[in-house]
């Protein structure tokens, strides 16, 4: 599933260490899901978008 995780990251000035320790999760996990190599529980989507200010629609688009 494709996200744009590290846009909004990066434009917020967070780490990946920082988004992981808000989201209750590692920072290799937060790399994973960046990279498309781990797709994120439901919850997880809802912490990250909730961290991020956007909505799971908008943080992340199903494969085309």
């Amino acid at each position: 599933m494709k996200n744009c995780i590290r846009e909004r990251r990066t434009a917020l000035g967070l780490s990946q260490q920082e988004l992981a320790a808000r989201c209750g999760v590692s920072r290799q996990t937060v790399n994973a899901i960046e990279n498309d190599k781990y797709d994120p529980t439901l919850a997880l989507a809802f912490r990250l978008a909730q961290v991020l200010g956007l909505t799971v629609d908008e943080l992340f688009q199903p494969p085309q």
